[in-house]
């Protein structure tokens, strides 16, 4: 075989090498996403979000797979990845409490809340960017608007969003995802 048919089978092979391993599960999921685009990179978007739910996160083993699989470099999901908020690069903790940071809950106390947040997990309220516990249980991360400005200020925590919050509200749900993690 020459090194141009072997570039080819090469680029044809989704596998990464290294010990990175997609579920036949998942790769068949992916498969069938992407079938129902008229173009692969139409579904690097819904890709991304199959390999950050199965994985917690969108390592850089996971971008090449995907890239591969969409026919694309990694710089371009890479720069989804990157931009887009909700994709993560390292891992989350199981309960990942997001603050809203811009102005409405800016100027309701959002800023007091992720200060109140940290100290209450035991993370450093000075230090900026996402933040997991040593246990990796817990994440906190400042985001930008979460899309409930008439109900400041809103955290979410893992996928449900909470309105109007105070630090009753947290204290109250750190609780319960402590009592849900030990079981």
């Amino acid at each position: 075989m020459n090194a141009q048919n072997q570039t080819v089978n090469n680029q044809k092979d989704c596998r990464v090498k290294s010990d990175f391993k997609i579920p036949p599960e998942l790769e068949a999921q992916v498969d069938e996403y992407i079938s129902r685009y008229p173009q692969k990179r139409s579904a690097s978007l819904m890709v991304l979000h199959l390999l950050q739910r199965h994985f917690k996160y969108i390592s850089p083993e996971a971008l090449e797979w995907a890239a591969k699989k969409l026919d694309l470099q990694p710089i371009n999901l890479f720069e989804l990845v990157t931009f887009y908020p909700m994709f993560h690069r390292k891992p989350v903790g199981k309960f990942h409490f997001r603050v809203c940071r811009t102005l409405s809950c800016a100027i309701a106390g959002s800023y007091e809340l992720r200060k109140f947040l940290c100290e209450q997990l035991g993370l450093d309220p000075n230090l900026s960017g996402v933040q997991t516990t040593k246990d990796g249980v817990f994440t906190v991360e400042f985001v930008e608007c979460l899309a409930s400005c008439d109900k400041a200020p809103v955290v979410m925590l893992n996928d449900k969003l909470y309105e109007k919050t105070t630090p009753d509200d947290l204290r109250t749900l750190i609780k319960k995802c402590k009592t849900e993690d030990e079981r």
